[in-house]
Protein backbone atom coordinates (compact mmCIF):
# COMPACT_ATOMS: atom_id res chain seq x y z
CA UNK A 1 0.00 0.00 0.00
CA UNK A 2 2.59 2.37 -1.07
CA UNK A 3 1.63 6.05 0.07
CA UNK A 4 -1.16 4.78 2.07
CA UNK A 5 -0.28 2.82 4.80
CA UNK A 6 2.41 5.75 6.18
CA UNK A 7 2.88 6.22 9.75
CA UNK A 8 -0.09 8.66 10.40
CA UNK A 9 -2.27 5.92 9.01
CA UNK A 10 -0.59 2.88 11.17
CA UNK A 11 -1.22 4.72 14.48
CA UNK A 12 -5.22 6.08 12.95
CA UNK A 13 -5.82 2.06 12.79
CA UNK A 14 -4.15 0.85 15.00
CA UNK A 15 -6.92 2.40 17.46
CA UNK A 16 -9.35 0.02 15.96
CA UNK A 17 -7.03 -3.18 16.54
CA UNK A 18 -4.99 -3.17 19.29
CA UNK A 19 -3.89 -6.88 18.14
CA UNK A 20 -3.14 -7.24 14.51
CA UNK A 21 -0.01 -6.86 13.18
CA UNK A 22 0.35 -3.33 11.11
CA UNK A 23 2.80 -3.19 7.96
CA UNK A 24 4.56 -0.06 6.60
CA UNK A 25 3.97 0.47 3.04
CA UNK A 26 6.42 -1.02 0.60
CA UNK A 27 10.03 0.68 1.03
CA UNK A 28 12.71 -0.19 -1.13
CA UNK A 29 16.14 -1.29 0.35
CA UNK A 30 17.84 0.77 -1.09
CA UNK A 31 16.08 3.73 -0.42
CA UNK A 32 16.85 2.95 3.48
CA UNK A 33 20.36 1.88 2.62
CA UNK A 34 21.39 4.96 1.11
CA UNK A 35 18.29 7.37 1.71
CA UNK A 36 17.19 9.16 5.56
CA UNK A 37 16.28 5.94 7.05
CA UNK A 38 15.55 7.86 10.25
CA UNK A 39 13.24 9.44 8.33
CA UNK A 40 11.64 6.68 6.07
CA UNK A 41 11.10 4.24 9.29
CA UNK A 42 9.87 6.53 11.97
CA UNK A 43 6.77 5.29 13.85
CA UNK A 44 5.20 5.82 17.50
CA UNK A 45 5.52 3.21 20.25
CA UNK A 46 1.65 2.70 19.87
CA UNK A 47 2.16 0.93 16.37
CA UNK A 48 3.48 -2.23 17.74
CA UNK A 49 3.24 -5.12 16.60
CA UNK A 50 4.67 -3.58 13.72
CA UNK A 51 5.98 -4.99 10.40
CA UNK A 52 9.15 -3.53 7.78
CA UNK A 53 8.32 -4.05 4.16
CA UNK A 54 10.66 -4.48 1.61
CA UNK A 55 11.12 -4.03 -2.02
CA UNK A 56 14.14 -5.23 -3.65
CA UNK A 57 16.15 -8.01 -5.32
CA UNK A 58 19.72 -7.72 -3.95
CA UNK A 59 20.15 -10.04 -1.18
CA UNK A 60 22.98 -7.79 0.01
CA UNK A 61 21.31 -4.65 0.22
CA UNK A 62 17.92 -6.02 1.20
CA UNK A 63 19.97 -7.85 4.39
CA UNK A 64 21.26 -4.32 5.30
CA UNK A 65 17.80 -2.81 5.14
CA UNK A 66 16.16 -5.90 7.01
CA UNK A 67 19.46 -5.47 9.71
CA UNK A 68 18.63 -1.71 9.91
CA UNK A 69 14.34 -2.17 10.57
CA UNK A 70 15.29 -4.97 13.25
CA UNK A 71 17.97 -2.03 15.14
CA UNK A 72 14.56 0.99 14.34
CA UNK A 73 12.48 -1.71 16.50
CA UNK A 74 10.38 -3.29 13.78
CA UNK A 75 8.78 -6.92 14.98
CA UNK A 76 9.03 -8.31 11.43
CA UNK A 77 10.59 -7.45 7.81
CA UNK A 78 8.24 -8.54 5.35
CA UNK A 79 9.77 -9.08 1.33
CA UNK A 80 7.09 -7.75 -1.18
CA UNK A 81 7.32 -10.17 -3.91
CA UNK A 82 3.20 -9.50 -5.18
CA UNK A 83 2.96 -5.57 -5.96
CA UNK A 84 2.39 -5.64 -9.76
CA UNK A 85 2.70 -1.67 -10.41
CA UNK A 86 4.93 -0.70 -13.22
CA UNK A 87 7.29 1.11 -11.28
CA UNK A 88 7.78 -1.65 -8.95
CA UNK A 89 8.20 -4.32 -12.08
CA UNK A 90 10.75 -1.59 -13.43
CA UNK A 91 12.84 -1.72 -10.72
CA UNK A 92 13.20 -6.04 -10.54
CA UNK A 93 11.35 -6.29 -7.18
CA UNK A 94 7.17 -6.79 -6.40
CA UNK A 95 5.55 -9.49 -8.58
CA UNK A 96 8.01 -10.30 -10.94
CA UNK A 97 10.02 -11.50 -8.70
CA UNK A 98 8.11 -14.42 -8.35
CA UNK A 99 9.53 -16.12 -11.81
CA UNK A 100 12.86 -15.92 -9.80
CA UNK A 101 12.03 -18.25 -7.00
CA UNK A 102 16.24 -19.08 -6.86
CA UNK A 103 17.13 -15.08 -6.21
CA UNK A 104 14.39 -14.81 -4.09
CA UNK A 105 15.40 -17.71 -1.55
CA UNK A 106 18.85 -15.84 -1.82
CA UNK A 107 17.55 -12.78 -0.37
CA UNK A 108 15.39 -14.19 2.24
CA UNK A 109 18.51 -16.29 3.47
CA UNK A 110 20.24 -13.09 3.26
CA UNK A 111 17.53 -11.31 5.53
CA UNK A 112 16.83 -13.93 7.82
CA UNK A 113 20.50 -14.78 8.53
CA UNK A 114 21.28 -10.91 9.30
CA UNK A 115 18.02 -10.22 11.85
CA UNK A 116 16.48 -12.42 14.32
CA UNK A 117 13.22 -11.28 14.09
CA UNK A 118 10.71 -13.09 11.64
CA UNK A 119 11.42 -13.10 7.98
CA UNK A 120 8.18 -13.34 5.65
CA UNK A 121 7.19 -13.27 2.01
CA UNK A 122 4.22 -11.50 0.21
CA UNK A 123 2.78 -12.99 -3.17
CA UNK A 124 0.76 -14.01 -5.69
CA UNK A 125 -0.64 -17.42 -6.92
CA UNK A 126 0.43 -16.00 -10.07
CA UNK A 127 2.39 -13.92 -12.31
CA UNK A 128 1.56 -13.16 -15.99
CA UNK A 129 2.72 -11.24 -18.75
CA UNK A 130 0.90 -9.62 -21.72
CA UNK A 131 -2.27 -7.61 -22.14
CA UNK A 132 -5.76 -8.19 -21.05
CA UNK A 133 -6.90 -9.61 -23.92
CA UNK A 134 -4.30 -11.92 -25.08
CA UNK A 135 -4.31 -13.44 -20.99
CA UNK A 136 -8.13 -14.04 -21.13
CA UNK A 137 -8.20 -17.51 -20.95
CA UNK A 138 -4.89 -17.55 -19.07
CA UNK A 139 -5.94 -15.36 -15.89
CA UNK A 140 -9.42 -16.85 -15.30
CA UNK A 141 -7.26 -20.67 -15.67
CA UNK A 142 -5.28 -22.10 -12.96
CA UNK A 143 -4.03 -25.40 -13.10
CA UNK A 144 -1.53 -28.14 -11.90
CA UNK A 145 1.45 -26.32 -13.70
CA UNK A 146 0.31 -23.12 -12.04
CA UNK A 147 0.26 -24.68 -8.79
CA UNK A 148 3.53 -26.82 -8.90
CA UNK A 149 5.37 -23.27 -9.97
CA UNK A 150 3.38 -21.56 -6.34
CA UNK A 151 4.23 -24.60 -4.41
CA UNK A 152 7.79 -24.47 -5.43
CA UNK A 153 8.15 -20.88 -4.83
CA UNK A 154 7.11 -21.44 -0.68
CA UNK A 155 8.81 -24.40 -0.82
CA UNK A 156 12.42 -22.51 -1.31
CA UNK A 157 11.38 -19.53 0.64
CA UNK A 158 10.08 -21.32 3.65
CA UNK A 159 13.51 -23.35 3.30
CA UNK A 160 15.56 -19.88 2.63
CA UNK A 161 13.84 -19.25 6.05
CA UNK A 162 10.72 -17.58 5.77
CA UNK A 163 8.62 -17.82 8.54
CA UNK A 164 5.37 -17.48 7.01
CA UNK A 165 3.43 -17.23 3.19
CA UNK A 166 1.47 -14.16 2.63
CA UNK A 167 -1.13 -15.14 -0.30
CA UNK A 168 -2.53 -12.50 -2.24
CA UNK A 169 -5.56 -15.26 -4.00
CA UNK A 170 -5.00 -13.89 -7.64
CA UNK A 171 -2.29 -13.78 -10.42
CA UNK A 172 -1.08 -10.79 -11.32
CA UNK A 173 -0.21 -9.39 -14.59
CA UNK A 174 2.97 -7.65 -15.19
CA UNK A 175 2.65 -4.32 -18.07
CA UNK A 176 -1.09 -5.26 -18.89
CA UNK A 177 -2.80 -4.10 -15.84
CA UNK A 178 -3.21 -1.33 -14.13
CA UNK A 179 -2.57 -1.50 -10.16
CA UNK A 180 -6.43 -1.32 -10.13
CA UNK A 181 -7.63 -3.45 -12.14
CA UNK A 182 -4.87 -6.05 -11.28
CA UNK A 183 -7.08 -6.17 -7.38
CA UNK A 184 -10.12 -6.95 -9.46
CA UNK A 185 -9.92 -8.14 -13.03
CA UNK A 186 -7.64 -11.93 -12.13
CA UNK A 187 -10.08 -14.27 -10.61
CA UNK A 188 -9.70 -14.79 -6.89
CA UNK A 189 -8.60 -18.76 -6.17
CA UNK A 190 -9.15 -19.33 -2.44
CA UNK A 191 -9.24 -22.42 -2.86
CA UNK A 192 -5.45 -22.62 -4.09
CA UNK A 193 -4.75 -21.07 -1.48
CA UNK A 194 -6.38 -23.86 1.11
CA UNK A 195 -4.71 -26.28 -0.73
CA UNK A 196 -1.28 -24.65 -0.65
CA UNK A 197 -2.00 -24.62 3.07
CA UNK A 198 -2.08 -28.08 3.24
CA UNK A 199 1.19 -28.47 1.20
CA UNK A 200 2.64 -26.51 4.32
CA UNK A 201 1.10 -27.49 7.48
CA UNK A 202 3.60 -26.51 9.35
CA UNK A 203 4.05 -22.26 7.66
CA UNK A 204 1.93 -20.19 8.59
CA UNK A 205 -0.42 -19.06 5.75
CA UNK A 206 -2.14 -15.82 5.60
CA UNK A 207 -4.55 -15.08 3.41
CA UNK A 208 -4.98 -11.63 1.32
CA UNK A 209 -7.19 -10.64 -0.95
CA UNK A 210 -10.99 -9.48 -2.05
CA UNK A 211 -11.76 -10.14 1.72
CA UNK A 212 -14.67 -7.12 2.63
CA UNK A 213 -16.76 -8.75 5.49
CA UNK A 214 -16.30 -9.63 9.21
CA UNK A 215 -18.27 -12.85 8.51
CA UNK A 216 -15.62 -13.83 5.55
CA UNK A 217 -12.80 -13.16 7.26
CA UNK A 218 -14.37 -15.57 10.13
CA UNK A 219 -14.56 -18.01 7.80
CA UNK A 220 -11.43 -17.64 6.18
CA UNK A 221 -9.36 -18.04 9.81
CA UNK A 222 -11.49 -21.63 10.20
CA UNK A 223 -8.93 -23.43 7.97
CA UNK A 224 -6.05 -20.66 7.23
CA UNK A 225 -3.56 -18.74 9.96
CA UNK A 226 -4.93 -15.18 9.62
CA UNK A 227 -5.94 -12.86 7.19
CA UNK A 228 -4.42 -9.63 5.49
CA UNK A 229 -6.78 -7.00 5.18
CA UNK A 230 -5.52 -3.97 2.95
CA UNK A 231 -7.59 -1.36 0.99
CA UNK A 232 -11.15 -2.40 2.76
CA UNK A 233 -9.80 -1.67 6.12
CA UNK A 234 -8.16 1.53 4.86
CA UNK A 235 -11.35 2.83 3.65
CA UNK A 236 -13.73 1.00 6.53
CA UNK A 237 -11.90 0.84 9.36
CA UNK A 238 -14.62 -0.22 11.23
CA UNK A 239 -13.96 -3.73 10.08
CA UNK A 240 -11.27 -4.32 11.99
CA UNK A 241 -13.46 -3.02 14.96
CA UNK A 242 -15.79 -5.65 13.95
CA UNK A 243 -12.90 -8.28 13.69
CA UNK A 244 -11.79 -7.06 17.24
CA UNK A 245 -15.28 -7.29 19.30
CA UNK A 246 -15.49 -10.63 17.33
CA UNK A 247 -12.14 -12.61 18.24
CA UNK A 248 -11.66 -10.63 21.89
CA UNK A 249 -15.10 -9.71 23.13
CA UNK A 250 -13.84 -9.57 26.63
CA UNK A 251 -11.37 -6.13 25.87
CA UNK A 252 -13.91 -3.95 24.52
CA UNK A 253 -12.66 -0.76 22.27
CA UNK A 254 -12.89 3.10 23.25
CA UNK A 255 -15.61 4.83 21.55
CA UNK A 256 -15.11 6.91 18.50
CA UNK A 257 -15.33 10.09 19.65
CA UNK A 258 -12.16 8.76 22.35
CA UNK A 259 -10.77 7.46 18.73
CA UNK A 260 -10.97 10.84 17.49
CA UNK A 261 -9.56 12.48 20.65
CA UNK A 262 -6.62 9.84 20.77
CA UNK A 263 -5.83 11.12 17.30
CA UNK A 264 -6.43 14.86 18.11
CA UNK A 265 -3.68 14.18 20.56
CA UNK A 266 -1.57 12.65 18.05
CA UNK A 267 -1.79 15.18 15.18
CA UNK A 268 -0.44 18.09 18.40
CA UNK A 269 2.69 15.91 18.22
CA UNK A 270 3.34 15.68 15.34
CA UNK A 271 2.33 19.72 14.46
CA UNK A 272 5.04 20.63 16.27
CA UNK A 273 7.80 18.39 14.49
CA UNK A 274 6.63 20.06 11.43
CA UNK A 275 3.91 17.63 10.08
CA UNK A 276 0.82 18.97 8.24
CA UNK A 277 -2.54 18.47 9.19
CA UNK A 278 -4.27 16.96 6.16
CA UNK A 279 -0.87 14.67 5.77
CA UNK A 280 -2.68 12.57 8.62
CA UNK A 281 -6.51 13.27 8.66
CA UNK A 282 -6.45 12.28 4.89
CA UNK A 283 -6.40 9.00 6.46
CA UNK A 284 -9.37 9.25 8.85
CA UNK A 285 -11.89 9.30 6.03
CA UNK A 286 -13.46 6.35 6.47
CA UNK A 287 -14.36 6.14 9.71
CA UNK A 288 -18.02 6.82 9.21
CA UNK A 289 -18.51 4.90 5.65
CA UNK A 290 -21.78 4.00 4.90
CA UNK A 291 -23.51 5.56 7.82
CA UNK A 292 -25.51 8.74 8.27
CA UNK A 293 -23.90 12.16 7.81
CA UNK A 294 -20.33 10.45 6.46
CA UNK A 295 -20.16 12.97 3.32
CA UNK A 296 -20.30 15.61 5.77
CA UNK A 297 -18.09 14.16 7.72
CA UNK A 298 -15.49 13.58 5.26
CA UNK A 299 -15.98 17.27 3.59
CA UNK A 300 -15.39 19.09 6.76
CA UNK A 301 -12.14 16.72 7.95
CA UNK A 302 -10.62 16.91 4.11
CA UNK A 303 -11.45 20.58 3.85
CA UNK A 304 -10.45 21.98 6.62
CA UNK A 305 -7.05 20.10 6.89
CA UNK A 306 -6.50 21.99 4.28
CA UNK A 307 -7.29 25.65 5.39
CA UNK A 308 -4.22 27.66 6.60
CA UNK A 309 -3.64 27.40 10.46
CA UNK A 310 -5.85 24.11 10.66
CA UNK A 311 -4.61 22.10 13.74
CA UNK A 312 -6.11 19.56 16.03
CA UNK A 313 -8.86 21.13 17.00
CA UNK A 314 -10.47 20.66 13.97
CA UNK A 315 -10.85 16.71 14.67
CA UNK A 316 -12.18 17.20 18.03
CA UNK A 317 -15.01 19.48 16.63
CA UNK A 318 -15.88 16.53 14.31
CA UNK A 319 -15.61 14.65 16.85
CA UNK A 320 -18.24 16.03 18.83
CA UNK A 321 -20.52 14.83 15.99
CA UNK A 322 -19.22 11.29 16.07
CA UNK A 323 -20.65 8.74 18.46
CA UNK A 324 -19.92 4.62 19.05
CA UNK A 325 -22.53 2.62 16.78
CA UNK A 326 -25.07 1.71 19.45
CA UNK A 327 -25.32 4.70 21.71
CA UNK A 328 -28.56 6.51 21.93
CA UNK A 329 -27.66 9.30 19.63
CA UNK A 330 -25.54 6.71 16.81
CA UNK A 331 -27.76 8.60 14.36
CA UNK A 332 -25.68 11.85 14.85
CA UNK A 333 -22.75 10.68 13.31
Amino acid sequence: MMDWTDRHCRFFLRGFSPHTLLYTEMITAAAITRGDASRLLAYAPEEHPLALQLGGSDPRELAAAARIGEQAGYDEINLNCGCPSDRVASGAFGACLMLEPARVAECVAAMSAAVRIPVTVKMRIGVLSGTRGELAGALARFDERDFQALREFVRLSQQAGSRAAIVHARKAVLGGLSPKDNREVPPLHYEVVRRLKSCFPALPVILNGGLRTAEAVLEALGWCDGVMLGREAYHRPMLLWQMHEALYPQEPLAPRRALLERMACYAEQRLAEGHSLSSITRHMLGLCTGEPGAREYRRVLSEGARQSGADAGLIRRVAAAVVHPGEPDASAA
